[in-house]
């Protein structure tokens, strides 16, 4: 963060000092909410939460070397105490944005948000000091937190946005107002909170009306709700995607051998190959997103398809493909699962196992409401139709979906198997996987099976070890 002093920021946060014997001293640390993460200088951010409450680390993180801590109450430790300390979390850092003066680029979407932000802040890193969003830290906490991360020397940063539901878009960018902002896609994730696609639309179009008229509104020319936000913003437009009408585009697009994205970029400034390092299809559109922004900021096609095909993964257990010693390959896509992301991921197994065999080892997808049934039946279906070689299903009433979408759509039933859990489903993989399998584990993050993807990577490596 900025080198600010503790009376300052309890001017800005509208908050009482206790315990500050010099309020002069500055911060000049990251402002941190886990006390493992306290460094010389930092402001902790002490959260009450339903198993722990930050208060109680005060003693320890002053020790540490932190110069004060956010609360709610006094600790007879330095302190800055507000009544919410969220509240006071993200004035603190609509404060620092404002003060840096740095370009914001803010984005969201119902899939593709984690690995595209990935992909624009290691093309941007190209030209200058770029500070972006770790892993999918992107909601009412994580997002100041982010902002608060900038310093002096950031010129661009770049801010993933999360929603559960109208209104939260348009909160965040109340705090980081974005100069260019990026909607990806509008499909079904969490339609179960959002009552319905238009809802979700509704939601993501709060970042391009946030945008000033000298900003940018960068949407996704293939997605008829994305593309309608056009009138939603002052902004100027920028379309990417393969439609022949947008100005970023992707031309000749094919998969390597591996399975690997490869596409001619076309952009306003010219042309140049991008052959990427990550897999699947689904990249494609990822990576014009990150062109899209990269050509606004200045960069040229050559400067920006070198930076995509030499871009790689930044955020774990996101299509992390692990080849054992054996031959079998392990795709860990376990961080989180939707039905758009699931049929991209499926499409991605098939695409890396031409010839081989390939396992999908699929678990439930949260909040789909009303829809979940149909969902998980149609991704189970889709396994099928793509010739995955066996499905496996893991967990409760929602894998049964899966599997009992496969069993009907299969013509043998030979085709899927459905497990009680994550232990279940090492078990069936160590008894049946054989050189040169490939295996995809994917589901919500409540679900867990990062631990079958572990366990299948390290039996490989060091023979039999149980699932965690």
């Amino acid at each position: 963060m900025i080198a600010l002093s503790l009376a300052e920021i309890a001017e800005v946060v509208g908050g009482q000092t206790y315990d500050i014997p010099d309020p002069s001293v500055q911060v000049t640390g990251p402002v941190v909410r886990d006390s493992r993460e306290v460094e010389p200088g930092s402001l902790f951010a002490a959260f009450v939460g339903e198993r722990v409450d930050g208060h109680d680390y005060a003693g320890a993180v002053i020790e540490a070397g932190a110069a004060a801590i956010l609360g709610s109450r006094p600790v007879g430790v330095p302190a800055i105490v507000v009544d919410d300390v969220q509240t006071a979390l993200g004035a603190l850092a609509r404060h620092v944005v404002r003060k840096l003066g740095t370009t914001l680029v803010a984005l969201t979407g119902s899939a593709g948000k984690t690995s595209t932000k990935d992909l624009i802040a290691q093309v941007l890193q190209r030209k200058a000091p770029t500070v972006w969003t770790p892993g999918s830290f992107n909601n009412e906490i994580g997002l100041p937190l982010t902002a608060l991360s900038a310093t002096e020397e950031t010129r661009f940063l770049v801010l993933e946005m999360g929603a559960r539901g109208i209104g939260h878009i348009r909160y965040l960018t109340g705090l980081t107002p974005p100069h260019i902002g990026l909607v990806l896609n509008v499909g079904t994730a969490h339609i179960g909170e959002f009552g319905g696609r238009e809802q979700i639309a509704q939601a993501k179009g709060e970042l391009v009306e946030a945008l000033p008229e000298e900003g940018a509104a960068i949407l996704n020319a293939d997605d008829p709700l994305v593309r309608a936000m056009a009138s939603r913003t002052k902004a100027k437009v920028i379309l990417f995607g393969e439609a022949d009408e947008a100005d970023v585009r992707a031309e000749n697009v094919h998969l390597t051998d591996t399975g690997q994205p490869s596409f001619t970029l076309r952009t306003p400034s010219g042309c140049s190959d991008v052959t990427m390092r990550l897999y699947g299809e689904h990249h494609v559109s990822n990576a014009l997103a990150a062109a899209a922004v990269a050509h606004e900021l200045g960069m040229s096609a050559e400067e920006i398809a070198t930076a995509l095909s030499e871009a790689g993964s930044l955020s774990r257990w996101r299509m992390e493909v692990t080849e054992r010693p054996d031959g079998v390959t392990v795709v860990n896509d376990a961080y989180n699962a939707n039905p758009e992301s699931m049929r991209a991921a499926l499409r991605a197994l098939v695409a890396m196992g031409k010839g081989r065999r390939t396992w999908a080892v699929l678990g439930k997808m949260a909040e789909l409401g009303d829809e979940a049934l149909a969902e998980h039946d149609a991704v189970g279906r889709l396994a099928v139709r793509l010739n995955v070689s066996k499905l496996v299903a893991v967990g409760g009433r929602e894998a049964s979906w899966l599997q009992l979408g496969a069993y009907n759509e299969g013509s043998w039933g030979e085709e899927s198997v459905h497990v009680s859990d994550a232990q279940a489903a090492v078990d069936l993989l160590r008894s049946e996987l054989r050189p040169g399998d490939v295996v995809l584990v994917k589901a919500s993050r409540s679900v867990g099976l990062e631990s079958v993807a572990q366990a299948l990577i390290e039996n490989g490596a060091e023979g039999e070890v149980a699932a965690r």
